[in-house]
């Protein structure tokens, strides 16, 4: 072996394990990185085209050099091929077809070659640096670390968290909180993902899961698991809610997380800038949660709407704004913490909500069905409002109210069956009026009045409905509530979530998929036989 190389060979092991021990990464990397510099050096020595392999003994630092070649019959490439008598002088008993081993001498690493060398394993050693650091980090999404300010720069925090760097995005920051230079911060790992320039590791003191996680280092209790925080709200810098549970029942959750004279409930809200936090009793009961939600104000009904996911709460007159809150922080809060839409209106607003409803189903009884203004209220009194609650429901329901028999029941279902019937058939012919098409007819889930809506809307063929999304067919639209923070918020909210062609009708998501999909079929029938055709 030349003697630049073999001279060398303890100084290559020493380069390679101070390497490996200073940037923490596995040895074998750096070996991996020395042995493609010294391929390098000898491909622009011996030819670029030449297969050139080199593998260093990580014992004794000797240096193997080769190139591989194919035992051939007639040699075409003459760095890469060789024919059975050359090959029978590099290895016995080669056959055509074989790969075998040309060992080369070694090279002499030039000013370019080391140059180049260096580069590679620099390479090498900084993709190694970053994967490691992206493994150890990843694993640690969710937790909490402490790192040291950096820099700031357009707003955004840069950490430094001791092997890696962190980013603080402004709208992850808590308002108003003011960091400098070598201040030393505790933020949530929220994400690291994988980019060219590194991990990029993403922190926030915004979150949630921020708040829970400092909960679980100042209370023993929840970080063994006795007390659990189910839910958590924030407004980062000023008021947050946390619903949390006991599984021992001696143990008070809310106290535990408050402490003896609050010392464990102000570590956290003096981390968080002084944002208070109201915790709460967490429960099953989505009703009795909701009432909790919204402490401290008094909730005197909750009504919970299952189909539209919306729960109507309703107060003392004198309680409304404090239900609501500055700027409807408080019911804001309490609906992210229970993750449905709360709406909040006083006894009166109730009251005359329910009376309102119960005149106009009461007159469309009296209209549909036929019938006088008593029995038509008994109807509404008894909790029917639509037409087909009557027409399909078991008559004894109907013959149990007060004052009716199983005669009237009867009668009154064939009539609301009667005028279910008119209803349609008045909407299919509205509905060919549009010039909507028999075929949509067909569809799954549509009914008459349905294709109407969609036939106002434009949507007339097979084709129109195929090249809807299923947002913008059901999608629900968003109701304005009274504790919006402004009528420009309450617009912009509005026109982000527009309404579906179909969003009245109260369609499942699987039910508009359904009939997107039944929609396109026709579209799938037409490729297959174009296939069929093209076959032939």
């Amino acid at each position: 072996m030349a003697t630049s190389i073999s001279a060398n060979k303890a100084e290559l092991l020493a380069i390679a394990n101070a390497v490996a021990s200073e940037k923490m990464i596995d040895k074998a990397i750096v070996v991996e990185a020395l042995e493609e510099a010294i391929q390098r050096a000898a491909r622009a020595r011996y030819g670029a085209e030449n297969d050139i392999r080199a593998k260093l003994d990580t014992q004794t630092g000797d240096l193997r050099l080769w190139r591989v070649v194919e035992v051939v019959e007639e040699v075409e490439d003459y760095f890469k091929q060789v024919d059975l008598k050359q090959a029978e002088k590099l290895q016995k008993g080669a056959a055509i077809g074989d790969f075998i081993v040309d060992p080369l001498p070694p090279v002499d690493l030039g000013r370019i070659d080391a140059q180049s060398a260096k580069q590679v394993i620099f390479q090498k050693v900084r993709d190694a640096e970053r994967e490691r650091q992206y493994e150890e980090f990843k694993e640690r999404a969710g937790e909490i670390i402490t790192g040291v300010v950096k820099s700031v720069e357009f707003g955004h925090v840069v950490v430094d968290l001791g092997r890696a760097e962190g980013v603080i995005r402004r709208d992850q920051q808590i308002p108003r909180e003011v960091v400098r230079n070598g201040d030393r911060v505790r933020a949530l790992i929220m994400k690291v993902q994988r980019e060219n320039r590194g991990p990029q590791i993403l922190l926030s003191r915004a979150h949630p899961d921020f708040m829970k996680k400092l909960f679980a280092q100042e209370v023993p209790e929840i970080y063994d698991g006795v007390i659990e925080i189910k839910a958590a709200a924030r407004d980062p810098g000023s008021r947050a809610k946390i619903g949390v549970i006991s599984y021992d029942s001696s143990i008070d959750p809310v106290g535990a997380c408050v402490g003896m004279k609050g010392s464990r409930v102000q570590a956290v809200v003096q981390e968080m800038q002084g944002e208070k936090i109201d915790i709460i009793p967490w429960s099953e009961d989505t009703a009795t949660f909701i009432v909790n939600a919204l402490q401290p104000a008094t909730v005197s009904r909750v009504v919970i709407d299952e189909e539209e996911g919306r729960i109507e709460v309703v107060v003392p007159d004198d309680q409304l704004s404090l239900a609501i809150g500055r700027r409807g922080q408080n019911v804001r809060l309490a609906s992210q913490l229970t993750g449905r839409g709360i709406d909040i209106m006083t006894e009166a607003e109730s009251s005359e909500k329910r009376q309102k409803e119960f005149v106009e189903r009461s007159e469309m009884f009296q209209q549909e069905l036929d019938v006088d203004e008593t029995l038509a209220q008994l109807l509404v009194a008894e909790g029917f409002s639509e037409l087909e609650e009557v027409a399909y429901v078991d008559p004894a329901e109907i013959a149990t109210i007060e004052g009716f028999d199983d005669d009237l029941a009867a009668e009154l279902q064939s009539r609301a069956q009667e005028a279910l019937e008119r209803r349609e058939e008045a909407n299919r012919a509205e509905r060919r009026e549009l010039g909507v098409e028999d075929a949509l007819a067909e569809l799954p889930v549509l009914t008459e009045a349905m294709l109407v809506t969609l036939g106002k809307a434009g949507i007339k063929t097979l084709d129109d409905l195929a090249d809807l999304a299923t947002d913008e067919l059901i999608q629900k639209a968003r109701e304005p509530r009274r504790n919006e923070r402004s009528d420009r918020e309450a617009r912009r909210n509005r026109s982000d979530e527009k309404a579906g062609i179909l969003a009245v009708y109260g369609l499942s998501e699987e039910q508009g998929n359904e009939i997107i999909m039944a929609a396109r079929a026709h579209w799938f029938e037409e490729e297959d036989a174009v296939a069929a055709e093209t076959s032939q």
